[in-house]
């Protein structure tokens, strides 16, 4: 089992990027997967989910509107579509699996197994 997350890179603020997360040994879509972002000295935070169930989606408030999480079966593939950027997007993000409860999509200790982190940085 292995997630290779990839995309990041620098953009300037109003930009935006799109990470993936590729999958192998397992097929992606029987499996939630979220996404999860860190800075230096703070607790990895919740970004936004694709459940196994329907393929439903959720986002984290700040990431609200600017970004989408989508998933392309033929691919193995989940996709974290990043617009309107800002310098407080800037972090490590990560790709994760599981099969958590709604209720526990955000807590990083219900996860599986993690992809390596890709850096985002937001910055003029």
């Amino acid at each position: 089992v292995q997630l290779q997350a990839s995309g990041g890179g620098l953009v300037q603020p109003g930009g935006a990027l799109k990470l993936s997360c590729a999958a192998s040994g397992f097929t992606l879509a029987q499996y939630t997967i979220s996404w999860f972002r860190q800075v230096p000295g703070k607790e990895r935070e919740w970004v936004s989910t694709i459940r196994h169930i329907g393929g439903t989606t959720y986002y984290g408030d700040s990431v609200k509107g600017r970004f989408t999480i989508s998933r392309d079966g033929a691919k193995n593939t989940a996709y974290l579509q990043m617009n309107s950027l800002k310098p407080e997007d800037t972090a490590i993000y990560y790709c994760a699996r599981g099969r958590p409860a709604l209720s526990a999509i955000r807590d990083r200790d219900i996860y599986d197994d993690w992809g390596q982190g890709t850096q985002v940085t937001v910055s003029s």
